[in-house]
């Protein structure tokens, strides 16, 4: 594909062409999640007051979604806030007091839990059997074993003593369950991967820590690590083998099988459990990474994801209380609900002396990366701009509306963007940035919540996991349609029951979760009722009395839950997808008519409502900084 960049041959200068009259820039928002709503907020608060926030669905909040059922609020999308220190979103939550609905158990331990801290994760195989607890310890000793540091005798390294401490140590309520248990295991796995790799290179790192809290500093630090380990690895050294083409689960998967086979102390039997245990395990990250599988996710990329430290909460009330709030700064009128849009024609002052160029189109779903969309019956040309003004944007949307503006701040989902990149954009995109958007990946991660009248499962138990005992010597994550219920990996138990009732939350992801979003809920309901009979042995566990799931992956607003580095992307693919339109820095063109947010576009916070909200933050200060010198001279 070829880049289809154009330059302005316009004489005045493109940053105040129009707004002599206008006196304001015209920006318009697409999307009303947390990056198009903190974008919204930050213009409004600097003084542009000619915003509009164009949402397609019919509600605020993207891919927060929270459901108030009885006396609970369930979260079907974004659920935890992942650090403290520093993290825009809990600095919000905190100061309006969503975090302190909580009982002094949980407050006692810093962190407010969907899970029993004193529980522990029940292992169970699909012959009826729950793995010995013996069994399941030595497992995890040796998984998280590869979570160690590198070791204070290896030449080169860094030694972090604090932190090693802190990783070696992790609190009883981060640790005890293997289930995706609001402690993102991005963390625990990066630090794998500095294990995996000391072994081929080591490097020696430097780090300032002038600004940070010694504890901060060498959080980053091991990261840092991690990155640059990874990094020299792929330069000098090889993957387990040629064929891993630089995958976190193969490259993890193999490293654990090689010391189960090679463990002289475990019977046959033991070491079988142990691999299938493995699956199981892969099955959890590939949930929390939202990829179709683990072995999809960049080994050297890895470490550019980072972590911030300090605990990880949940908000009582519900997470649609942060964009509630986010979206208070900003006046009714500036969000338009159901406002779908069709394309956006950028580098339109450049080509014509005024007025938008639209061309007609035939019938057709613009979800569909066809590059067609569909004919109205009515005069596309209809919409907001005088006819001696000169726009270099104008946005369509589906309602045949056209608005013009000056600028663009698109937010719509990675997922969107591989799906209609050829249709949405008139020109179209840079090959560059096409290039960036097929490299990086986006999955469905998908919750099923059960419902049950009484718990079937003890005080004790914190999570159900589901180990299938014939996939022991499996090298795939994936599974034909109508075995879609094994990518399943389990089911938590929420907690507090004083608050929730007797429910049950269950994960599953990729292909298999778009497959359980084209059954209808009775069938989720019986296909999960019979797994939980299966793992558990007892034929009389009753069906759940109420069920409620998400089906991110289907959504045409957003056709994914959220990015990853897919093996062959890398952090400058993130940036390079941030990267504003048009490319070109020619003094005659208008300059970031387009800019793009979102998670996807955080090189650090992808994937995180966090990233969401300071990549809205981060493009609405490109603009405030373009017209500061015009906001100070004032009307």
């Amino acid at each position: 594909m070829q880049s289809c960049e154009s330059s302005g041959d316009s004489a005045d200068d493109p940053l105040s062409r129009g707004l002599r009259r206008r006196g304001q820039p015209r920006v318009v928002v697409i999307g009303a999640g947390l990056a198009g709503l903190a974008a919204a907020r930050a213009l409004l608060e600097q003084g542009f007051a000619d915003v509009t926030v164009l949402e397609a669905s019919s509600h605020i909040g993207g891919r927060v979604q929270s459901v108030r059922l009885g006396h609970a609020t369930f979260e079907l999308g974004a659920t935890w806030i992942h650090g403290s220190h520093g993290n825009p979103i809990y600095q919000l939550a905190e100061a309006n007091g969503l975090l302190e609905e909580t009982t002094d158990g949980e407050r006692s331990v810093g962190r407010i839990s969907l899970y029993s801290k004193n529980g522990v994760a029940c292992y169970l195989t699909n012959r009826g059997r729950r793995i010995p607890k013996d069994v399941v310890e030595e497992f995890s000793d040796l998984y998280n074993e590869l979570v160690s540091l590198c070791s204070p005798g290896c030449p080169g390294t860094h030694s972090v003593d604090q932190a090693d401490l802190e990783l070696r140590n992790p609190p009883a309520s981060a640790s005890q369950s293997a289930g995706i248990t609001g402690v993102r295991h991005h963390a625990r796995l990066l630090i794998t991967l500095i294990t995996l790799v000391r072994d081929h290179r080591c490097s020696t790192l430097h780090f300032e820590t002038e600004s940070l809290s010694e504890f901060e500093a060498l959080f980053q630090l091991e990261q840092l690590q991690v990155y640059n380990l990874t990094q020299e690895f792929f330069r000098h050294g090889k993957p387990v083998n040629a064929e891993s083409q630089n995958s976190v689960g193969v490259f993890t998967r193999e490293t654990v099988r090689n010391r189960i086979r090679d463990d002289p102390d475990d019977t046959e039997a033991t070491k079988r459990l142990k691999l299938a245990m493995i699956q199981q395990y892969l099955k959890v990250e590939s949930c929390e990474s939202s990829s179709h599988s683990i072995d999809e996710v960049s080994l050297s990329a890895f470490g550019e994801w980072t972590e911030i430290p300090g605990a990880h909460h949940i908000i009582p009330s519900g997470f649609m209380r942060v964009v509630e709030l986010l979206a208070e700064g900003i006046p009714p009128h500036v969000i338009q609900l159901g406002k779908p849009v069709r394309c956006i024609h950028w580098d339109q002052a450049s080509a014509r002396p005024r007025g938008p160029e639209i061309e007609p189109r035939g019938e057709g779903d613009h979800n569909h990366d066809t590059g067609e969309g569909g004919q109205s019956g009515e005069n596309p040309r209809q919409g907001r701009w005088d006819e001696d003004e000169q726009w270099p944007v104008v946005v369509e949307c589906e309602d045949c509306e056209v608005i013009p503006a000056d600028h663009v701040i698109v937010t719509v989902s990675l997922g969107v963007l591989k799906r209609q990149y050829t249709s949405f954009f008139r020109p179209c995109l840079p090959t560059e940035k096409v290039a960036a958007i097929h490299r990086l990946g986006i999955g469905t991660t998908d919750k099923i919540f059960l419902e049950f009248e009484e718990p079937f499962w003890g005080p004790e138990c914190n999570s159900l996991q589901f180990v299938w005992e014939d996939e022991a010597e499996s090298c795939t994550l994936t599974y034909p349609p109508e075995l879609w219920y094994r990518k399943i990996c389990g089911f938590d138990v929420l907690y507090p029951p004083e608050r929730y009732g007797h429910v049950l939350s269950g994960w599953i992801c990729g292909e298999e979760a778009l497959v359980m979003e084209r059954c209808d809920d009775e069938a989720v309901a019986e296909i999960c009722t019979e797994m939980l009979r299966q793992f558990t042995g007892n034929p009389n566990i009753p069906k759940p009395r109420r069920i409620l799931r998400s089906a991110w992956g289907s959504n045409p607003y957003f056709r994914g839950s959220y990015s990853y580095t897919q093996v062959g992307s890398s952090g400058a693919d993130v940036e390079k997808l941030a990267k504003p339109l048009p490319y070109t820095e020619s003094s005659k063109t208008a300059p970031m008519q387009v800019l793009f947010s979102g998670e996807a576009t955080h090189r650090k916070y992808y994937s995180t409502t966090h990233g969401a909200l300071l990549s809205g933050q981060r493009e609405a200060a490109r603009l405030i900084e373009m017209y500061r010198d015009l906001f100070q001279q004032g009307p």
